[in-house]
């Protein structure tokens, strides 16, 4: 199949709640970016994460399968570094491969969940 999507990709809002309710792993307060590589060839996918008041952290690496999709949660991405709680935060996502990016979160810090999702912008 041809590839589809772009290399790059911004996630302008990031923010994983600090804590939640409800059973886990089902109910943790996350954040993921849904990556689909929709081509032949495997994908190198880098997330940087940057911050209002303090220097980016990444890359993060991400290997995404020809013709498969990988949900990234953000609560399990520890090297470099674990990514923040309860900080904002936004996300530039490049990959070698055209990919198409989604961005998830859970919010459930409140009984009555929230769960949000948007197409991250695509840049390149």
């Amino acid at each position: 199949m041809q590839a589809i999507g772009k290399k790059i990709w911004v996630i302008a809002d990031g923010y994983i709640p600090a804590y939640g309710t409800g059973p886990e792993p089902e109910f943790t307060s996350h954040e993921a970016a849904c990556i689909l590589n929709a081509g032949d060839m495997d994908a190198k996918v880098e997330i940087t994460l940057y911050f209002e008041d303090k220097e980016p952290i990444g890359p993060y690496k991400v290997d995404v399968p020809a013709r498969r999709t990988v949900h990234q949660r953000f609560n399990n991405m520890h090297d470099p570094a674990p990514v923040p709680r309860g900080i904002g935060y936004s996300a530039v996502i490049t990959s070698n491969m055209p990919v198409v990016v989604q961005h998830t979160r859970l919010d459930s810090r409140q009984a009555e969940n929230a769960l949000t999702t948007t197409m991250a912008f695509p840049v390149d």
